[in-house]
């Protein structure tokens, strides 16, 4: 397998971008709705920092996974792909972008307006960016789970699609992502 991406497949680097920010991303689905549900306790405030602290690891990755994917076209469509269906995975995935990047934000905004300290894996001191409100804790909050929910559906839309293309059109796009697979034609 190779590093960088080729006509033919994503490269290692792009596969594993792809992989672990999808573990994330669920784990942090997981996560929040666990944390949501618990009683004010100090098990629910270790939950909410394991979730915002995931959610800045989720937001670095796309930073990088974003420069990484700048620099490293990606693979051309397999023959016998409609223009129409090249042009709305490309809206997709610029969609899936942009909620993987608004998502975490949304969420240290949520985190920055209640005023609670907050430190990365109880290590690193996240910078304040907004004064305490409660008002724009709510909204943020709106704004977060609103954001959360378009990105689940954009990536169940993903999902589908990716396994429309394996079982129903028989070609390689998903066996170019997978992560034991190397290039494929």
């Amino acid at each position: 397998m190779t590093i960088r991406n080729t006509t033919n497949s994503w490269g290692a680097i792009a596969k594993s971008f792809h992989w672990i920010i999808a573990l994330l991303i669920l784990s942090q689905l997981v996560l929040g709705n666990i944390a949501e549900g618990y009683r004010l306790s100090p098990t629910k405030l270790d939950l909410f920092v394991w979730h915002k602290s995931i959610g800045v690891t989720v937001l670095l990755l796309v930073i990088l996974r974003v420069v990484w994917r700048l620099t490293n076209p990606p693979p051309t469509p397999p023959d016998g792909i409609p223009a129409w269906e090249t042009i709305a995975a490309r809206i997709g995935h610029a969609l899936l972008y942009l909620l993987m990047l608004a998502v975490p934000l949304s969420g240290w905004w949520v985190s920055d307006a209640t005023r609670i300290p907050f430190k990365a894996f109880w290590l690193v001191p996240m910078p304040d960016l907004i004064a305490a409100n409660r008002d724009i804790s709510d909204l943020a909050a709106d704004v977060h789970g609103a954001l959360t929910k378009l990105l689940l559906l954009v990536v169940v839309i993903h999902i589908v699609a990716a396994l429309r293309h394996h079982f129903f059109m028989h070609n390689k796009i998903l066996s170019r992502m997978l992560p034991w697979r190397g290039e494929t034609r």
